[in-house]
């Protein structure tokens, strides 16, 4: 069984005892209740909760008190506190609609300063906070190593394995520090391939050793301070289940949410991992179609994982691991251990008390600090704003020098799953207005489309101002710059004969496309006050201070010219 003991727990004996008891006295439902985080509920909470009794809930951001009355109401009518999880990836606009979007973490790490990290997690945290939610599932230590990787991408800290730690690191005393539990993912590590697990099993593709010493040593080093909570990924690691099983099969090989070897072998007995293992969201492509669901729920609870995220048919996936413990597929003695160590998680941060109360109290009043939280936004914004090129010395742009800007936005669509949403078209035409600046927006006119030239250019505008606000989104097969599909008529044709600047405010490898451009900007969130930033630093009244934490050149020579 567990050892609550020792590392992440580090429980007394009192609590241990307190642990085991709790558990020995749960029925058999609400130890299957308590292996389920389910997704977050709007209404008939309390029916909700007598019948189903999960373990934890999820939820997508909404209005502060709408958010909060709900957990207060399912707090209260539980027997035991629930985990309250959000994507506080990129602050607390993560769990609330009024939080802050502090920056993306690829943001964080363009500043080469563990201080943005440590300022992402605080935030986020204290907003969370705010609220009841005290999980949450970052930091995210992919590595961004493929650029065409349509999920990880400014996700990330990067590529470069060591920057992530020192950034997760950060991240995650930032959240405990408003008693927020990190939960790191997505083990064993995304970003090798070019595939989104939301659609498809992806695979981590590295050799044992390489893994070892990449994201295994960002894993290892977490779990050894003490990483509470680990999330399983829907992603294969082949060599790590080929050195561990030398005579499996191909056919044999499962993505970490499902395989024994990856999480009782590498995560448990190769890594040390003592502490909660979480799935990602089941109701992803990747994780239904590893074998049929009934049969892949009780595979996952065996394979040494202990909560299962979202569900597909809450009542069918809950007969499934009902059948199966009935069945003795699952074991009562591993159905124990995974809710020891839910149970036990609760007890050492501090969710459920000894006398089975809730542990952190909410606050009575909401206190979000805007003004404070904006000022951090601006300040990494100013520090993370990356100039990749300037090869014909455009920068700084000037009204006496190029007045009259023709201005073109890729994206700011309302398209798309859970984006961010930060629109910027008026945030750079305003801007650039504002500094002097004659802006015309581009507007798609089939007449003018096949009749204008270079010259009728030149004679309009002295400069062309391209902005791509194209967010990478879970589900999408790839996230690419896409032009008008007629003669592609919006994009740079004429970069060789009109100065031309790119911004990206998202995705930072869009220089692949567009090559030939001489001077490229990666923003890497589209806040305004990362825009700014931009805006500021293109007159040359700031200096640029980012450092690529990725090669934006994709490898291209063309890029570096």
């Amino acid at each position: 069984m567990v050892n609550l003991s020792q590392s992440p727990f580090h429980l007394t004996q009192e609590q241990s005892e307190f642990v085991t008891q709790t558990v020995t006295n749960l029925t058999l439902d609400e130890k299957i209740g308590q292996l389920f985080f389910v997704i977050g509920q709007d209404e008939n909470l309390e029916t909700f909760i007598e019948t189903y009794k999960p373990g934890g809930m999820m939820y997508r951001p909404g209005l502060a008190a709408s958010i909060k009355k709900n957990i207060q109401t399912i707090q209260k009518h539980t027997n035991i506190p629930l985990f309250f999880a959000a994507n506080l990836e990129s602050g607390g606009n993560g769990i609330i609609s009024e939080g802050t979007w502090l920056g993306n973490p690829l943001q964080m790490a363009a500043t080469d300063d563990t201080e943005s990290a440590y300022q992402l997690g605080k935030v986020a945290s204290y907003e969370a906070n705010q609220v009841g939610c005290n999980m949450s599932f970052s930091p995210i230590v992919d590595i961004d190593y493929n650029f065409r990787n349509p999920i990880t991408n400014t996700r990330t800290f990067g590529s470069d394995p060591n920057r992530v730690l020192r950034m997760a690191q950060a991240q995650a005393r930032g959240l405990e520090e408003n008693h927020v539990i990190p939960v790191i993912k997505h083990f064993p590590g995304d970003g090798v391939d070019e595939r989104d697990q939301h659609l498809l099993s992806s695979i981590n593709s590295l050799s044992a050793d390489d893994w070892s010493t990449t994201y295994g040593h960002i894993y290892k080093t977490l779990i050894d301070e003490g990483a509470p909570s680990v999330m399983i990924g829907h992603i294969y690691q082949p060599a790590w289940e080929r050195k561990l099983c030398p005579s499996i099969d191909n056919k044999d090989l499962r993505p970490a949410s499902a395989s024994k070897f990856l999480i009782d072998g590498l995560l448990r007995s190769e890594l040390g991992f003592n502490g909660l293992a979480i799935t990602d969201a089941t109701a992803m492509v990747g994780y239904n179609v590893i074998m049929p669901r009934e049969q892949l729920l009780a595979e996952t609870i065996n394979a040494g994982i202990d909560m299962i995220l979202f569900n597909k048919n809450i009542d069918e996936d809950y007969a499934a691991i009902r059948k199966a413990v009935k069945t003795r597929i699952i074991s009562e003695k591993r159905l124990d251990e995974a809710v020891t160590r839910i149970i036990a998680t609760k007890v050492a941060q501090r969710l459920l008390t000894l006398d089975n109360k809730l542990g952190i109290t909410i606050p009575e009043t909401l206190a979000l600090k805007p003004e404070e939280h904006a000022a951090i936004t601006a300040k990494i914004a100013k520090k993370s704003v990356t100039l990749v090129k300037d090869r014909d010395k455009l920068l700084p742009l000037s009204p006496n020098k190029t007045p009259r800007i023709r201005l073109v936005v890729l994206g700011d669509s309302d398209e798309g799953g859970f984006k961010e949403g930060g629109k910027v078209t008026d945030l750079f035409k305003n801007g650039l207005t504002e500094l002097g600046f004659e802006v015309t927006p581009y507007q798609m006119d089939f007449h003018e489309m096949f009749e204008e030239g270079v010259e009728d250019l030149k004679q309009k505008f002295d400069l062309a101002f391209y902005v791509a606000n194209v967010e990478t989104a879970s589900n999408q097969t790839t996230t690419r710059l896409n032009w008008i599909q007629l003669m592609a008529a919006n994009a740079p044709w004429f970069a060789s004969s009109l100065p031309t600047v790119f911004v990206s405010t998202a995705n930072p490898y869009h220089l692949f496309d567009v090559p030939y451009l001489s001077t490229f900007i990666n923003a890497y969130t589209g806040t305004p006050e990362t825009v700014t930033a931009v805006l500021h630093k293109i007159v040359g009244q700031e200096d640029f201070e980012g450092v690529s934490p990725i090669d934006p050149f994709c490898g291209d020579f063309l890029a570096k010219l």
